[in-house]
């Protein structure tokens, strides 16, 4: 019996709603595997974009001390690698320790062509000037074709403003084609979960949780079809379907809460918190890889020009601007609101990470079969200078990066075993089995250096 014919009579005997076609990626999957078909699982990638530059002392595990010169570049002339496992990971990215022996730590990796005095905007992708606009394809898109899933690739963020809803400076699917990543989660919710319908139903689906509600009966009637380890499996599904049914019961809670007492609510009340809108396009994100919707999510917490995202919940309710330039508040030290802001950050990517690792897929899980790309649209700092762009990669996508608890220090910017962020992305590109020569605009200012391939030393 073919696998088409199982996943067919899957979805016959289930009786499935207009959510099939949300379910389908899933029930081929799990047929498959009724069938007893090896996959390898699906490959995945997603790129969380944080502003305001990541600092690279953020990535030195213990016993490591920055090896820089006077200037402030990085001063090594080869190759430096260390195993994380005797180490501890420092304060700032601390949460993802749990995630220590399967991430790998990169720095030196150089991005000078995109050099802004902020946001390299389009180049932190796409590896061109940050002043030219959407010159080309940024990776996110090159990989959502190589790797296509129903959507082929999904932007998701917030900006500092909530009625903000779109972010038009950081990916882009061809030259001038610019990709917005939707920055509210009201919004992503119905365009990702209420698109299988049309006409009157849409217009149900679009009212409170009628989509996911629809979904959830599904995957249950599913369930039904399933036998032992596909019916465990398909309970993943579930779950991923069922924490964000409770997101949208809270939202919708707190909108008739809003509407009966409007008058007595202060201004904090009446919009949502960043921490909120943040942790719910985290949400949206993995529900939307797990059921199969796309396999390429790029997640921007503000970004591009100079939005910089306040987090009164964290205590630090200004922008990233003003403790970029040194200031301090509540207390804190710049020094310190740049940790707490990361470690907030790293608490949602071990989050999404946890919720793949626990789907399993293939001869492991849906974290296996993916790289979580963590690094800021800023490169190295709030005024980057781009001679290296700390970049920390979560995942061995599919078996094809070696990623598990390394830490990096490639060759100066300059050397002659230097490496770019073009050179990342094309890694990427190999690993999915789409190789090209080169990505992006070479930088002037490594015209002796080659700058075509592959990171060998990332590639398994």
């Amino acid at each position: 019996m073919s696998i088409e014919i199982t996943r067919r009579q899957m979805l016959r005997s289930s009786s499935l709603s207009a959510g099939a076609t949300l379910l389908a990626p899933v029930l081929s999957q799990l047929a498959a595997q009724a069938a007893g078909v090896k996959s390898a699982g699906r490959q995945r990638v997603v790129f969380v974009l944080q502003s305001n530059g990541m600092n690279p002392a953020h990535l030195l595990p213990s016993g490591m001390a920055m090896a820089h010169s006077q200037n402030g570049r990085p001063s090594n002339e080869r190759m430096e690698e260390i195993s994380l496992k005797d180490r501890t990971l420092p304060a700032p990215i601390e949460p993802l320790t749990p995630l220590k022996d399967r991430l790998a730590l990169v720095r030196g990796l150089s991005g000078r062509i995109a050099l802004s005095d902020h946001s390299a905007n389009f180049g932190a992708l796409g590896c061109y000037p940050a002043g030219k606009g959407a010159m080309a394809q940024t990776i996110d898109h090159a990989l959502g074709q190589a790797i296509p899933g129903v959507v082929p690739q999904i932007g998701l963020g917030i900006m500092e403003r909530p009625e903000t809803t779109m972010n038009y400076q950081l990916s882009a699917a061809g030259p001038g084609k610019v990709s917005p990543i939707q920055c509210s989660p009201e919004l992503a919710f119905k365009a990702l979960f209420g698109s299988v319908t049309g006409g009157t139903t849409r217009r149900a689906f679009d009212r409170r949780t009628n989509l996911l509600d629809f979904m959830v009966d599904d995957v249950k009637r599913a369930r039904n079809s399933l036998a032992g380890e596909e019916r465990r499996k398909l309970d993943s599904y579930l779950e991923a379907f069922e924490v964000l049914r409770l997101r949208q019961d809270k939202l919708d809670t707190i909108k008739d809460d809003l509407k009966k007492h409007a008058p007595k609510l202060d201004d904090r009340l009446r919009k949502p918190t960043e921490t909120n809108r943040l942790e719910a396009q985290f949400e949206i994100a993995t529900a939307a890889l797990i059921i199969g919707l796309t396999n390429v999510v790029t997640l921007a917490s503000g970004g591009g020009g100079q939005h910089y995202i306040a987090f009164p919940e964290l205590g630090i309710p200004v922008g990233g601007h003003h403790y970029g330039h040194g200031g301090s508040i509540n207390g804190k030290n710049y020094e310190q609101c740049f940790a707490e802001v990361r470690q907030y950050h790293c608490k949602l990517i071990a989050g999404l990470a946890k919720a793949l690792d626990k789907v399993k897929e293939g001869d492991g899980t849906m974290l296996d079969n993916t790289v979580i790309v963590y690094l800021s649209d800023s490169g190295d700092g709030h005024h980057p200078q781009l001679f290296e762009w700390p970049v920390i990669l979560i995942g061995g996508l599919g078996g094809k990066l070696k990623t598990a608890g390394r830490y990096l220090q490639f060759p100066k910017y300059g050397a002659k075993d230097h490496r770019t962020m073009a050179n990342l992305y094309l890694t990427l590109l190999e690993a999915v089995g789409k190789p090209r020569k080169k990505f992006g605009v070479p930088d002037p200012g490594l015209k002796d250096i080659d700058q075509t391939g592959v990171v060998a030393e990332l590639l398994a």
